[in-house]
C-alpha cells in the first residue's frame, strides 16, 4: 500500500508547500507582544528560526530591564541551543519535501507531512517549556518588586494578562506560512491515493475528480495569505468604547475613525476629527501613524469602513460631528447615497487637506454632542436624521 506512487498533483502539492518554507529564513515565525498603559505603542519580540529580535531596536533591551525588576531572566538569543538547530531542520524538511515531490511515492509525502507536524509540535512543547522556566524560575532574592506566587509565563498562543500588562502571542507571518505548508501536505497526503482499477476506479474518479484541482489551487492562496498580516480594522464598540483622543465614549458609529498599527494596536475615535488631531500631534518618521493603516466610517452605510486613502471627506458647517469638526466620510468617488444630507453645501477634501485642517487649528473645536445631521433652518422639512445618536 505504502509503496503506491503518488498523483503528480500531489507531488506539486508538496514541492510548493515545502519550498515555501524557505521564507522562514527570511520571515519572523512567531510575535510576542507586550501592551501597557506607560507602553501605549507596546514592547514586542519576534522569534525567527535562528535569534529573537525586538519589533523595534529597543524592545528587546526594554524588555529585558522590565524582566530585572522582577527577576525574571535575561532573554539571550545566543544562548538558546534551540536557534543554532532550527535552521538545519527546516533545511532537511525543504529537502525532504523537494525529494518526495521528485520521487513521488506517497509514504514519502506522507512522511513529510508527519515530519513537519511533528517538528510543528516539538517547537511548541519546546516553547512552552521554555516559557514555563522563563516565568516561574525567578531570582526573587535580586528582584525589586516581587508579588508573592505570582508566575509570568507568557501563552504559547493567545492573551493573557501579567500584572497590568497584557501578552499576545500569535504565529507571525513565517508562522503563518509553515501553517499553510502543513495544511497543503495534510491534503497531498489525505486525498493522494490512487484508486483501484476497473469500475471501483472509475466510480472513484467520479467522486473525486474535483479533490486534485482544488487542493492544488489552495496551496498558492495559502501561501500568499498567510504571508500577508491582518490589515483589516478593529472592531469599534459603540456606547463602550473610549476615543483615544478626547477621551469621550464613541456614541455615533456614523463619524468613528480608527488607526491599527504595525503591530497591530488598534487607536479608536470617536471623530474624524480626533483621528486628524491624534496623527497631527506625533507626526514624525517614528510615529506610530507613519506605518499605520487609518480607517473612516462609512456615513453612508455605518459600520463599514474605508481606509482614509480610499475615501472623500465632507466638510461642512452642518454635519454634526461629535467634537464640531464638521467631518464625515463617504468613498471616494462614489455618490453620497443615503448620506445625501450630509454632502449638500460641503465641500470635498481628501485626507491630506484633513490633515492640512487639523495643523491649522480649523478642527479641534469643543465638543458639538453627537447630534448626528443638523437640521437645516427654513420651510419645508430639513434632512431626515437617517441615523440615531448612539449609531443604532
Amino acid at each position: 500500500m505504502t509503496d503506491k506512487a503518488a498523483p503528480g498533483w500531489a507531488r506539486l502539492t508538496v514541492l510548493v508547500a515545502s519550498l515555501a518554507l524557505l521564507a522562514a529564513y527570511v520571515l519572523p515565525l512567531w510575535k510576542i507582544t507586550l501592551e501597557a498603559p506607560q507602553y501605549p505603542e507596546g514592547l514586542g519580540m519576534l522569534i525567527r528560526v535562528n535569534t529573537i529580535e525586538g519589533i523595534e531596536p529597543n524592545d528587546l533591551d526594554n524588555i529585558n530591564n522590565l524582566n530585572h525588576y522582577i527577576g525574571m531572566k535575561r532573554i539571550e538569543p545566543d544562548s538558546m541551543a534551540e536557534l543554532r538547530f532550527m535552521p538545519w531542520i527546516l533545511g532537511f524538511l525543504v529537502a525532504w519535501g523537494v525529494a518526495a515531490a521528485a520521487v513521488g511515492r506517497r509514504w514519502m509525502l506522507c512522511a513529510w507531512f508527519g515530519l513537519l507536524a511533528l517538528g510543528a509540535a516539538a517547537g511548541l512543547a519546546d516553547f512552552w517549556r521554555w516559557g514555563y522556566d522563563y516565568g516561574h524560575n525567578l531570582d526573587v532574592e535580586n528582584a525589586i518588586i516581587e508579588v508573592p506566587g505570582m508566575t509570568y509565563q507568557p501563552p504559547v498562543i493567545g492573551s493573557k494578562k501579567l500584572l497590568n500588562f497584557t501578552a499576545h502571542s500569535w504565529p507571525a507571518s513565517g508562522g503563518w506560512i509553515a501553517i499553510a505548508a502543513g495544511l497543503a501536505g495534510a491534503i497531498a497526503c489525505l486525498s493522494g491515493r490512487t484508486g483501484k482499477s476497473g469500475a471501483n476506479a472509475g466510480a472513484r474518479a467520479g467522486r473525486t475528480a474535483a479533490g486534485p484541482a482544488a487542493a492544488l489551487a489552495l496551496v498558492p492562496f495559502l501561501v500568499v495569505g498567510a504571508a500577508c498580516a491582518p490589515d483589516g480594522p478593529a472592531t469599534v464598540r459603540i456606547g463602550e468604547d473610549v476615543c483615544d483622543h478626547c477621551r469621550m465614549t464613541i456614541e455615533d458609529r456614523v463619524f468613528a475613525a480608527q488607526l491599527v498599527t504595525e503591530r497591530g494596536k488598534a487607536y479608536r475615535f470617536d471623530a474624524i476629527e480626533c483621528l486628524a488631531g491624534w496623527v497631527v500631534e506625533r507626526e514624525g518618521p517614528d510615529s506610530p501613524a507613519a506605518r499605520a493603516r487609518l480607517w473612516v466610517a462609512d456615513a453612508r452605510e455605518p459600520g463599514r469602513w474605508i481606509r482614509v486613502e480610499d475615501a472623500a471627506f465632507l466638510h461642512g458647517p452642518e454635519i454634526r460631528s461629535p467634537m464640531g469638526g464638521g467631518l464625515a466620510a463617504v468613498p471616494a468617488g462614489a455618490d453620497p447615497g443615503s448620506a445625501a444630507a450630509l454632502a449638500e453645501g460641503a465641500e470635498r477634501l481628501d485626507w491630506d487637506a484633513v490633515l492640512d485642517l487639523a495643523r491649522a487649528g480649523r478642527i479641534t473645536g469643543h465638543r458639538a454632542g453627537h447630534g448626528g445631521i443638523a437640521e437645516r433652518p427654513g420651510p419645508g422639512p430639513g434632512p431626515a436624521r437617517e441615523h440615531s445618536a448612539t449609531g443604532g
